[in-house]
């Protein structure tokens, strides 16, 4: 059971790293959030496992990483799958972790055994109902403040993604349905089968 609200409350990336791992959480400003949605319990007294992905949020998930990994493969980027932590800013950030579905990583000394230190270069985000708000509000703003390049939010609903691309420190939006072939723009030649994205 969540304790009172503690609006005034906020923790760092140190806090983070000391809270058990059944707590799947990111943190943002300082701020918790479990399932997309504020958190005012105390995360140390919290022992709890976040709902398990539906089958169609896995199913779109595994396509995205197999078309991406598939061409990724002996090149220099990278591609995880959350649960995998970002720090946006590096590793002075410490009030901001977030655990992306997708991102790609093509400069390897962001990398480290517990993530990425620093903003990836294309992340993906797949909608769910208690996710809509964060995902195209409070994240959309995250990764875009940190020099995201590229930002992807798929929604299984109406089976679409809106791809945003950085132009001079703001995304630029290009919409894609169902039947479209999507470029990865920081990706040279890497296309997205959407039809095969959404096929479940």
């Amino acid at each position: 059971m969540n304790l009172p609200i503690e609006t005034d409350q906020r923790y760092t990336y140190a806090d983070y790293c000391t809270w058990d791992d059944d707590f799947k959480c990111e943190l943002i400003d300082g701020r918790i959030y479990v399932d997309g949605q504020p958190y005012y319990g105390n995360p140390k007294a919290t022992k709890m496992m976040s709902p398990a992905p539906t089958k169609t949020h896995q199913a779109i998930s595994m396509s995205l990483a197999r078309q991406l990994s598939t061409f990724l493969h002996g090149k220099p980027c990278k591609v995880f799958a959350a649960p995998f932590d970002v720090q946006l800013t590096g590793p002075g950030d410490d009030d901001t972790v977030v655990q992306p579905d997708l991102l790609v990583v093509c400069d390897d000394t962001k990398l480290d055994e517990q993530g990425c230190r620093g903003a990836p270069d294309m992340i993906i985000e797949i909608l769910s109902p208690s996710s809509k708000r964060q995902d195209k509000l409070i994240k959309f703003r995250q990764y875009q403040n940190a020099g995201v390049r590229e930002y992807w939010i798929v929604d299984p609903e109406s089976k679409t993604v809106s791809v945003h691309l950085l132009e001079n420190g703001k995304y630029i939006i290009h919409p894609y349905g169902n039947e479209d072939t999507a470029p990865v723009s920081v990706l040279e030649g890497c296309e997205i089968i959407l039809q095969d994205v959404f096929t479940i």
